[in-house]
């Protein structure tokens, strides 16, 4: 398992830099602020385009994690899972996404171990240059990604790109791979979510029917069907079993 500041330095490594820097100075407790205009010194560009790509790499963060990881496929499927038990707000939106958050840090751990060892550390003993370790941190990424985008969504991308059709997945331009991905995600997102609602349908209609049949019409079934569909989840270690799916179903 792939230690939480190992992940932090992956997606924020020019961060660490400026800390690094900041901490080998010895900066006094207050700083001193001035303002000056005349001819750079050298190094002056590079800090400049450090702080540019830091900025960048802050404000592109969420989506990253959200769109070109497992997030978007673990965060749905746990969602339909609470609107097919009924509870509305059970468990609350910040439980959802936190253990969304965490099975997604579990799924991706590989991918983030390989990225650390065939891009971050060679770059961070200065071993190749950040144009290098950005193209050797692509390459497992991209693997991720090929293995769960399906054909036919890769497809589509490359016919509304109106590119040649690459012949190996090397060719496929990533602005290509992405959206594919992130449609098959959706794809087989309410694919698992159906199934999951399918039991829990069929509770409901099974105590409406037998309200049905005893005459009581005016219960509302859901204060029957509610507490046997909550039953029936706890019984089978639900939320054990939705944990288990989602991680085996990232070939």
């Amino acid at each position: 398992m792939i230690k939480r500041q190992q992940l932090f330095r992956i997606l924020a490594v020019l961060s660490l830099l400026l800390i690094t820097a900041v901490i080998n100075a010895q900066a006094p407790a207050i700083p001193k602020v001035s303002i000056n205009v005349g001819p750079g010194q050298e190094g002056d560009l590079s800090l400049s385009l450090q702080i540019i790509l830091l900025l960048t790499v802050l404000s592109l963060a969420p989506a990253i994690v959200i769109l070109l990881t497992s997030f978007t496929r673990i965060v749905i499927v746990l969602s339909f899972t609470r609107n097919a038990l009924g509870t509305q707000q059970i468990p609350p939106n910040s439980v959802l996404i936190g253990l969304a958050l965490f099975l997604t840090a579990f799924t991706m751990a590989p991918v983030w171990q390989q990225i650390d060892k065939d891009a971050y550390q060679p770059y961070m003993q200065k071993q190749i240059g950040y144009k290098t370790a950005f193209e050797l941190a692509k390459f497992p990424l991209r693997s991720f990604m090929f293995k769960q985008t399906r054909d036919a969504d890769l497809r589509l991308f490359i016919e509304l790109a109106k590119v040649q059709q690459p012949k190996t997945m090397a060719e496929v331009p990533t602005y290509i791979l992405i959206p594919a991905f992130i449609i098959s995600e959706l794809k087989t997102a309410f694919t698992m979510g159906f199934l999951i609602f399918i039991p829990f349908v069929i509770v409901d209609l099974v105590v409406a029917t037998v309200l049905m049949s005893m005459g009581m019409m005016m219960m509302p079934p859901v204060l029957i069907s509610l507490p046997c569909k909550i039953m029936l989840f706890v019984m089978i270690d639900g939320w054990a079993l939705i944990a288990r799916s989602l991680v085996t179903s990232f070939n």
